[in-house]
Formats: structure tokens, sequence, C-alpha cells
């Protein structure tokens, strides 16, 4: 039941306003959580009325949200992340209003998600791309930065030819001028969005850079730019919105790089953690 809604919100994006596809995004990054929604607190996250969302309901070919709830429900029960005493316990805890144990459940949800997006057609797409283009920059600003640093860094372990975006020259050149044959790039973004990151996306598209963008359920520009849209959620029910979950996607393309470029990057590793030793040094050296 869950991929025949899944499959007909993918379908919807293609024919969908600019508010439905807002809707289809959120609800594709938090399928194990839209069950627990009503119309208005749907509406009430993603910005659009809570008309719309019955109106949309009826396209994807629901009477109302409630029959699109039930059609997620049914299923989510038998979901094997729920076994175990203590998830059970939590899970108890959550339908009975503790808050905690309601992130808890959604964060594991989010977590299958990302581990649901690693079995697609797009990431298999991403990953082939990523291993073997010869310049593979990243991009991430604001609180992301951090993120985009760390799955830079992590890649270079593993290929050469990996940087991190830089906007100290005030241009982006060392990426827009390269040859879009043996470029791509990967951006990290959530909102609010860094015009930074929209602008590097446009001119990479105007460009033929490929774009693998990671994001949240409610960028509305990423699927018109991106070669490839990874939606992570975000909404936990803590008091600032996550972005947790993309460090664990970024773990997740490193592992699927790892595999696609096989052992024999072995050597490189080695050659650039004896670097790391020599110049920066490690605990106990």
């Amino acid at each position: 039941m869950t991929e025949s809604v899944r499959r007909r919100l993918v379908e919807s994006l293609a024919t969908a306003t600019n508010a439905e596809k807002a809707l289809a995004n959120y609800m594709l990054a938090n399928l194990n959580g839209v069950p627990f929604e009503t119309s208005a607190t749907l509406a009430a996250k993603v910005g659009v009325s809570e008309p719309t969302v019955g109106r949309f309901c009826r396209t994807l070919g629901y009477a109302r949200f409630k029959d699109l709830k039930e059609d997620l429900r049914d299923n989510i029960g038998a979901q094997p992340w729920l076994a175990g005493d203590r998830l059970k316990e939590f899970r108890d805890r959550s339908q009975n209003g503790d808050a905690l144990a309601r992130s808890l459940e959604l964060e594991i949800a989010a977590l299958l998600r990302i581990y649901e997006l690693a079995n697609t057609k797009e990431w298999a797409r991403a990953v082939k791309r990523l291993a073997t283009s010869p310049q593979l920059f990243v991009a991430g600003f604001q609180t992301e930065r951090g993120i985009a640093q760390y799955f830079a860094n992590q890649l270079q372990y593993l290929r050469p030819g990996v940087q991190l975006a830089d906007i100290a020259g005030g241009n982006f050149s060392e990426i827009l001028l390269s040859p879009s044959k043996s470029t791509c790039l990967v951006i990290f973004e959530a909102r609010r969005y860094s015009r930074l990151n929209l602008l590097l996306a446009q001119e990479a598209k105007k460009a033929k850079i490929p774009i693998t963008l990671v994001t949240d359920a409610f960028c509305d520009w990423g699927r018109d730019l991106a070669d490839e849209m990874f939606v992570v959620p975000t909404e936990f029910g803590m008091f600032w919105e996550s972005t947790a979950q993309m460090a664990s996607l970024g773990n997740l393309l490193i592992n699927g790089i790892f595999n696609e470029l096989g052992v024999a990057i072995e050597g490189r590793m080695n050659k650039v953690s004896e670097l790391h030793g020599k110049i920066t040094g490690y605990v106990g050296d």
C-alpha cells in the first residue's frame, strides 16, 4: 500500500502545481508520519491551504485525505523498524502523547526512508557519476556547510578531484568554467535556503553540469534544476528542524562510491591517511 501511495505521489510531480509539488515532496519525505497528520496540520507545515490538501488527494485518486492516510496506516504497524520491546515501548508512549517517543519514531522512519532511496535508479546513477567524474565539487552554506565539508573530506580519501565549493573568489568560476562532461556538483541545502546555492544551481544547470541535490521536503526549486534530488526528512517534533539525516545519506553515498571504485582505492586511502598523520597527527603519535 505504501508503494502505491509513493508511486502516485511521484507520478503527480509531472503535472502538479507549485502547491501540489510542495505537498507531494513533503509527503514523499515523511510517508511514515503522514498517517499522524490532519489536513490542517499538513497544510500548516507545507504552507498551503487546507482545501488544497483535499483537492490534491482527489487528484491522487482518494476521496479524502483520511483515505490516503488509511492506505498508509494499514502498512505501518508491520514495519520491521518498530520491532523489539524497547521500540514498541517508545511507540506506545508516542501514541499516548510522549513527544520524545514520537520524535524517535519519526527519526527511525526517516532513516528507513534514506535507506530506501539507496535502492533507486536515481541513486545508482548518482553514485556512478560521483565515482567516475574527474572533478567533483561539493557545496553547502549556512548550517549545511559542515555536512558538505565532511562529505568532501571523506571522499578525498577515496578519489582525487574532490573540492569543497568556495565563494571566496566571488564567482564560483572553478566550478562553472570547468568542462561539463568532466564535472559534477553535489549540493546540501535546507530551509531557509541560501541564495548562493540557488544561484550556483541555476548557473550549473545553464553550464550543463550535472547536479545531485540533497535537501529537505520543502525545496520547491530543486526538481527543476537537479539531475537527482534526494529528499531527507528534517521535522521530528523538536525545537529546531534537524539536518542530521543528511549526514546519514552522505555516508550512504560515500559507501556506494567506495563499492563502485572497489579495493583498488586502498592505496590512495593509505597515502592520504599517512599524509594526515604527518601533517595533522593523531593523539598518541
